[in-house]
């Protein structure tokens, strides 16, 4: 058997599994978050959120919007160096992002069951 025909045989075969690949993959809710920016980011997203008595009254003032924090929790940035992860019980995190052209900085408070939104500040 020649070489090229062993590379067609290989190259139909990996065809064939990434189409079933595809196939069985196409309907499910998976993602590929392995880094620690996108699993933060995740971790947040997916748990009830409560907000802090300014942040309330930000969002009251339609100073931001939910969507301005969904958008920074989906795209933005942890900031670990001033963040502290070092705590047991709920672990702090500064997240800078962008929405709708404003630049966002939050400070989330991540506990086991439940994401704590401390603060908001808007940067110019």
């Amino acid at each position: 058997m020649t070489l090229l025909r062993r590379v067609g045989f290989y190259l139909g075969g990996f065809s064939i599994g990434l189409v079933i690949l595809a196939f069985f993959l196409s309907g499910k809710k998976t993602s590929c978050e392995y880094g620690p920016n996108a699993r933060v980011l995740k971790n947040i997203r997916i748990k009830e959120k409560n907000y802090d008595p300014l942040v309330q009254q930000l969002i009251d003032n339609k100073t931001i919007d939910t969507l301005d924090i969904y958008n920074v929790l989906s795209s933005g940035d942890v900031d670990f160096d001033s963040s502290n992860t070092k705590l047991d019980s709920c672990k702090t995190y500064t997240i800078n992002g962008v929405s709708n052209e404003k630049k966002l900085q939050l400070f989330v408070e991540n506990c086991d069951s439940i994401a704590n939104i401390k603060r908001i500040k808007v940067l110019q």
